[in-house]
C-alpha cells in the first residue's frame, strides 16, 4: 500500500507507470490497482497523509529492459530522479520518486 494525499493524481500516475488499471469499485479514499494483462501483484493507494521518512521503509523496484527509456517515460508522467551521494558508480538502479515523493527504483534488467 502506498499512502497518498491526492488519490486521483497518484492513481493516474501509477496506472500509467505500471500498466495497471483501477479495480472497481474504487472509493474516494482507497483504490486498488491491478495489472491490465496477466497476473501480478496489486498495488493499493490509501488517501491517508503520512509523515515522509528517509530512507523509506519500503519502496518498489521496477525492472526494465530499457532503463533510460523507462526513466524518461516516468519523468514525463511526473516522476523525478533522486540523486544520492551513496549510490555506487556501477549501480544498476536509478532512484526516482512519484509526484508526491514516494520513492522507487528503476532497475536495469538486461544481462
Amino acid at each position: 500500500m502506498i499512502r497518498v494525499d491526492d488519490i486521483d493524481a497518484l492513481s493516474r500516475f501509477w496506472t500509467e507507470a505500471l500498466g495497471y488499471t483501477v479495480r472497481e469499485p474504487a472509493s474516494p479514499d482507497f483504490v486498488v490497482l491491478t495489472p491490465r494483462e496477466g497476473t501480478g501483484p496489486n498495488v493499493s493507494l490509501d488517501a491517508v497523509h503520512s509523515q515522509r521518512v528517509l530512507p523509506p521503509r519500503l519502496h518498489l523496484d521496477l525492472y526494465s529492459d530499457n532503463q533510460l527509456a523507462d526513466v524518461a517515460r516516468l519523468t514525463a508522467l511526473g516522476a523525478r530522479e533522486v540523486h544520492w551521494d551513496g549510490r555506487p558508480a556501477d549501480a544498476d538502479y536509478i532512484i526516482m520518486e512519484d509526484p508526491e515523493g514516494n520513492r522507487f527504483c528503476v532497475v536495469d534488467s538486461t544481462p
